[in-house]
């Protein structure tokens, strides 16, 4: 199994359906994507899984959206696209990866901790604020961003 990672030349090639999985609002998507950078995991040449990456600082990153395919899960793409998000904010002599997620994302919350995160801060009431409709996961309602950060290795 193969997977080949790929930065979109533009942001009309995102695949709408799976960033429709890490937002369902295409209003909120459509606000980040053209500033941002789009990345791809492919499997049997099909887009398995995306992530936008945008700068919100001179030395850090955010990893906007992370959304892997129903039918590719479980085959690691998720930590091999973070682990790519690392090597490309290196890249950039960025310090930080920063990522947010809702407080009902229990799968997020642990996959981001996996991979190295650590918890920074709680944004109460953020999907209360700034969706007009009220988002469920897991039976619970998602009312609360969690921020994570990941500090950046960089070779010397």
């Amino acid at each position: 199994m193969e997977i080949i990672i790929r930065k979109l030349k533009d942001f009309s090639e995102a695949p709408m359906d799976l960033l429709l999985e890490a937002d369902p609002f295409e209003e909120k998507i459509g606000k980040y994507i053209k500033t941002s950078d789009i990345y791809i995991a492919e499997l049997n040449n099909t887009a398995a899984a995306v992530m936008v990456l945008t700068p919100i600082s001179i030395n850090s990153m955010e990893l906007m959206y992370l959304a892997v395919d129903t039918g590719a899960r479980g085959k690691g793409i998720a930590k091999k696209l973070i682990a790519y998000a690392e090597k490309v904010c290196a890249a950039q002599k960025m310090d930080t990866l920063v990522v947010g997620t809702g407080n009902s994302s229990l799968d997020q919350l642990a996959l981001y901790q996996k991979c190295g995160f650590r918890m920074k801060e709680i944004l109460e009431d953020f999907f209360i604020k700034h969706y007009n409709e009220p988002i469920f996961e897991n039976g619970i309602q998602c009312r609360d961003m969690v921020r994570l950060n990941l500090k950046i290795k960089r070779d010397s």
